[in-house]
């Protein structure tokens, strides 16, 4: 119950600030239920769910000086360690984000490398 809320007060915040929000709108039906499940069961190091299949984002990414970088809507943007899970593996073969926009920002919530084991 906790995780359905924060992912409603997720939903409520990205908003509130005019963001858009994704929503399975049935675009994801052709996913097999093993990845759906993956995809709802990834924490970040926090303790914070980020979600669900329809909030990640497949992604490119670069690794700079030992940091991860992801592009976001036309820009290149550090991923913060808090939000870089490492220990969850990752099925879709490409490296996922999770991000809301707060404030004018872009905040980066959750990021699984393309090879996290």
């Amino acid at each position: 119950m906790h995780r359905l809320a924060l992912c409603v007060w997720l939903a409520a915040t990205t908003a509130l600030t005019s963001a858009a929000f994704a929503f399975d709108n049935g675009q994801y039906d052709h996913v097999s239920p093993d990845i759906r499940a993956w995809f709802k069961s990834v924490i970040a190091p926090n303790g914070v769910p980020c979600c669900d299949i329809s909030d990640g984002h497949r992604t490119d990414y670069d690794v700079r000086g030992g940091t991860y970088w992801v592009p976001i809507e036309g820009q290149w943007m550090e991923v913060p360690e808090r939000a870089i899970i490492r220990d969850r593996g990752n099925p879709v073969g490409q490296a996922v984000v999770w991000y809301v926009h707060h404030r004018g920002a872009i905040i980066i919530s959750c990021f699984v490398p393309a090879d996290a084991v």
